[in-house]
This record gives C-alpha cells, structure tokens and sequence, in this order.
C-alpha cells in the first residue's frame, strides 16, 4: 500500500463520515460527545462543536441558532437529521445498534421524542449555565462579542 492510496483513503472514510453538530459549551452534551469518540472506532463520526469559535455557520448551511436549538447530524449524503434521530445514528457507529432498534419501537420513540425536547429547551438550566438568573441559549454574536472582551482583558492584563 502506498502514500497516495492511504490518502484516498482517509479523504474516502471522512466523506462517508456522519457529521453531529454539538454544543461544546454545554457539559453533559460534551461528556456525552467526549464518551461517543472514544466508542467510534471506525472514525464514522466527525465531530464538529458549534460553540467553537471557528465554528462556520454559512459553511455548514444551518443558522447558529437552529444548531443551539438542538442537536443536529448531517449523513454523508448531505440530508439533515435534528433531535433524537441524530442520537441514533451516533449510537449506532459506536457499536449500540440493539438499542437504536428498541429506540425505534413506537412507545420508546415517543417517550425519548418527548424527553429530548423537554431536555433541549431546558438545558441551559439542567447543565448549570444560566447566569444573572437568565437561561437563554447564547447567540453567535454574544459569544464572539465575549470572546472579544475576554482577549481584550487578558491582553490588558498581559501588558501589565
């Protein structure tokens, strides 16, 4: 096997990869994300955390917001999938395919539908992140305008 056929490869696998976009900021989303890598063996995940501030929301095609409202995959052929759906397809690449199917029983499917929305529009209070007693889901903007005042201060306090 040569360089070359390596490359094509890897460049083959990452674009049969399903994409999840995930909320790096929120720490159960990011226990969970963290648990998932270690379990995708087969690299058919490519993780992509939208609290990055590299983070392109034109080049993905999706707003910021829809993407923080919940979660959302993008399967190798470019079709969408948000909410448990997208949970599905991650458990299924590490290794849980049983539980995927059970997931989709009627009763199941229903109950974890109804779980997760009540989970998403929640969860800036679940997870701790609420600051001056308001839960709302930051906006692009308010991060990179804080990660702006942040690299401001500890510029000013490196200069001291």
């Amino acid at each position: 096997m040569n360089v070359l056929s390596v490359f094509l490869d890897v460049a083959m696998s990452q674009s049969d990869q399903f994409q999840v976009f995930f909320d790096g900021d929120c720490p159960l989303c990011k226990r969970e994300i963290d648990w998932l890598r270690k379990r995708d063996r087969n690299h058919q995940i490519k993780f992509v955390d939208i609290a990055d501030p590299q983070f392109d929301e034109v080049a993905c095609g999706k707003t910021y917001a829809e993407l923080m409202a919940e979660i959302h995959g993008r399967l190798p052929d470019g079709q969408w999938v948000k909410g448990v759906e997208v949970f599905r397809h991650l458990y299924n690449a590490a290794g849980f395919g049983f539980a995927v199917h059970m997931s989709r029983l009627p009763v199941v499917r229903f109950g974890l539908d109804i779980g997760y929305r009540v989970f998403a529009r929640y969860r800036t209070r679940l997870t701790g992140r609420c600051k001056d007693g308001v839960c709302r889901v930051p906006t692009q903007d308010s991060r990179q305008s804080s990660e702006s005042h942040s690299s401001d201060r500890l510029a000013k306090e490196s200069a001291s």
